[in-house]
């Protein structure tokens, strides 16, 4: 009977499982449409609404950018005070009434409460973040990958949604053209809290008597100083800052070279597709080729997607180089943070995350505000050679770190 009644428990265990990753899947849909909105619309509305130093007009990209890094501690917090579907719930209200000052900032024509509104948008889709770490609560050890997978593939529906709602509102508040668009993000986020109300994660398992006492905690300084998360560390934000970069400048160089407008938001849903897509086997191309020729394939394609950008300005152009620029952004970025959970031990993981989401966030809050104003001053070529040193820095680091811990980035 006791064997039966654990088979029983496991088995509601996994369904409960599957059932809050699709929850979770059908969030991430709807409140993650949040990122590609204010992504593809952020930079144009920012320089429609400032009539003279256009530097500033991917100002909104970064407080979007600063609100995801600003919520991430506390969206934590009140998560462990009031639980995963209440905090998630928060989170999408937040969405929701970002997009909605937002838009009415975009009507008033107000570049500063734009700014905020994108702010609190961001704090909202902190809460976001942590989706795919909740579908692993409480799932079995071997559903627990799949339950991420799932959670991804709502992404790939955001980054449908999010420039499909744009484009369709476009004329809905003219001449206000980008309002219609936050409007709709406050329908979503409302939306979200309605979805959200349906998951049930489980509370977190008591500590068993007789388990083994968890490795005591090194100084930060220690962890930090370790080569291995030094390697993890520049590659992972190089990788993220270098996307944010460029991405936050596409939209605009598009329009500056007589394209519709149209084809930066069809550009930056291609891109946010291929940032999610390839998630569904980074996981096993890591298990296979190893974490080093993972990051250096994915500095490759972002590489690649500069040598794209600067062959010329037609729209496969743009659309090639953003899907690499994805793709890069994938393999590194993920390739790092599997990285970095090698080099800290359980009772180490909130500082060494804290430090690294602190060190990451703020990095590419600084990137995406600083393509503005590389592009007004310098133009769309200037950035994309700025970011060849950047990843050759990076591809550098994960050479010498392959070298030092035995690992092949070639065949053979």
């Amino acid at each position: 009977m006791p064997v039966a009644a654990g088979g029983l428990a496991q088995a509601r265990g996994a369904a409960t499982a599957r059932r809050n990753a699709f929850v979770l899947a059908a969030a991430q849909a709807v409140v993650g449409s949040a990122a590609p909105v204010a992504i593809s619309t952020g930079g144009l509305a920012g320089t429609w609404l400032l009539m003279d130093d256009k530097s500033w007009a991917t100002l909104p990209v970064t407080g979007f950018n600063v609100g995801v890094a600003l919520g991430a501690l506390p969206a934590a917090a009140l998560m462990r005070a009031i639980g995963r579907r209440l905090g998630f719930s928060a989170g999408a209200l937040f969405v929701s009434v970002g997009g909605l000052c937002a838009g009415f900032s975009l009507i008033a024509q107000s570049f500063w409460p734009f700014v905020l509104s994108l702010i609190l948008v961001g704090c909202g889709n902190a809460f976001t973040q942590q989706y795919r770490f909740a579908a692993t609560d409480g799932a079995p050890p071997d559903y627990q990958a799949r339950a991420i997978a799932i959670v991804l593939a709502g992404g790939m529906f955001s980054a449908v949604i999010g420039p499909q709602m744009v484009n369709f509102t476009t004329d809905a508040f003219r001449p206000a053209e980008f309002a219609g668009g936050f409007f709709g993000l406050s329908i979503l986020g409302l939306l979200g809290v309605v979805v959200l109300s349906r998951l049930r994660i489980p509370e977190a398992a008591p500590v068993q008597s007789g388990a083994a006492p968890a490795e005591p905690a090194r100084p930060l300084g220690v962890i930090i100083a370790q080569p291995r998360f030094l390697t993890a560390l520049v590659c992972g934000v190089g990788s993220f800052a270098m996307m944010s970069f460029v991405m936050t400048g596409a939209p605009l160089a598009i329009v500056a070279c007589g394209l519709p407008k149209e084809v930066g938001f069809f550009g930056i849903q291609w891109h946010v597709m291929a940032m999610f897509g390839p998630s569904f086997f980074t996981g096993r191309l890591i298990a296979r080729y190893g974490k080093e020729r993972i990051i250096a394939a994915g500095l490759v394609a972002l590489l690649l997607s500069f040598a794209v950008f600067l062959s010329g300005e037609a729209i496969w152009q743009f659309w090639l180089g953003l899907v690499l620029l994805g793709l890069g952004w994938n393999f590194g970025f993920i390739g790092a943070t599997a990285m970095v959970a090698e080099t800290y031990r359980p009772s180490e993981k909130n500082k060494t995350q804290g430090f690294h989401d602190l060190v990451l966030f703020t990095t590419v809050a600084l990137s995406s505000f600083m393509s503005g104003r590389v592009f007004v001053a310098s133009g769309w070529e200037t950035m994309n050679v700025v970011g060849v040193p950047i990843v050759l820095v990076c591809l550098a680091a994960v050479v010498l770190e392959a070298r030092r811990a035995g690992a092949r980035l070639l065949p053979g």
